[in-house]
């Protein structure tokens, strides 16, 4: 039976917004049951706290669980794996952080996080101290560069381990200074302080959260920065760019999804990421881990992701950095 044009363009039209409503009433339905967001990091350090703080947002605003699953080991590449291979519904999330992005250079992997991840949105970033232990007879960033260039090979750095922030940290930085420092990796943040503070390892690049009271207290000096712009919180620090002219390192962190995840879903989860960056409290909390907000699109955080990935794929291949 032949219709009527108007009938016909009418059915047409009909048809034509089925995937439009579609997706605006999975968007509204979404999250429907408790939501996952996996993090490669053990509870307790930086990285957990800024996924709890976020999954605490998004369950009391979207009114569904938003559960911390950690899965430590292999520098969260196991964590990063079991995201990309799970289902693209939008109920297993990822924090991805800088070391994925240093990652991807260091190991060979099954996966490639541009191309298997969907970025969200960023959380925060979360600037390094360059802090020496006391005993260190320098108290700024050029008397430190020219005590090192002295003793060459006869400073310790400590860090984390093989490709943590702290590491690819001070090794950008005796790249960009021109300095022989002798790399000592520990198992873990905590054992690395507790060296730097006995005098063990001279220097270490630390985040502003795990080494501020330790410099309040001078069991440690603050000599930079590792931001692009002095803190406000530390107006009195300088950068370390402000020696070392382009110099900037952050830890960062941010949420991804498998790649196929809908765009209506991140869409939601992107906008309400972003509202927290208004919240007083929200803000404070993130303040306290001296982190502060990274704003923007899925695209912005994509970006950020790729631009990370191509820095310190060149560290990683100039310092010759091999994983453990």
């Amino acid at each position: 039976m032949k219709l009527p044009r108007r009938n016909f363009l009418h059915l047409a039209a009909g048809a034509a917004a089925l995937p439009a409503v579609s997706r605006i009433a999975r968007a509204q339905a979404y999250p429907s049951r408790p939501v996952r967001i996996i993090d490669g990091f053990a509870p307790g350090g930086g990285a957990d706290i800024m996924a709890r703080l976020m999954g605490q947002w998004l369950s009391e605003r979207l009114g569904q669980q938003f559960i911390i699953e950690n899965r430590p080991g292999a520098d969260s590449n196991m964590a990063a794996e079991a995201v990309v291979r799970a289902a693209p519904d939008g109920y297993t999330l990822f924090l991805l952080t800088l070391p994925n992005a240093v990652n991807a250079t260091l190991y060979k992997l099954n996966f490639n996080i541009i191309a298997d991840m969907a970025p969200i949105a960023g959380i925060m970033h979360v600037p390094n101290i360059m802090a020496v232990n006391p005993s260190v007879p320098v108290k700024t960033v050029p008397e430190f560069v020219a005590h090192a260039k002295a003793n060459a090979g006869k400073i310790n750095m400590g860090s984390a381990g093989i490709g943590s922030s702290n590491h690819i940290s001070g090794e950008l930085f005796k790249m960009m200074a021109g300095v022989d420092l002798v790399h000592v990796p520990y198992r873990g943040g905590a054992p690395a302080m507790t060296d730097l503070i006995s005098g063990q390892v001279q220097v270490m690049f630390i985040s502003v959260a795990q080494s501020i009271e330790y410099v309040r207290a001078n069991k440690l000096r603050a000599l930079a920065v590792s931001s692009a712009t002095r803190l406000d919180t530390l107006p009195d620090i300088p950068t370390i760019g402000e020696t070392v002219p382009g110099y900037e390192t952050v830890f960062w962190g941010g949420i991804a999804a498998p790649k196929a995840t809908p765009p209506e879903i991140i869409e939601t989860l992107n906008r309400e990421i972003n509202a927290a960056f208004a919240d007083a409290n929200m803000k404070a909390r993130l303040g306290d881990l001296g982190g502060m907000a990274l704003a923007g699109s899925p695209a912005d955080f994509g970006t950020l992701i790729a631009t990370e990935t191509e820095k310190w794929a060149k560290v990683i291949r100039a310092a010759n950095i091999k994983a453990e």
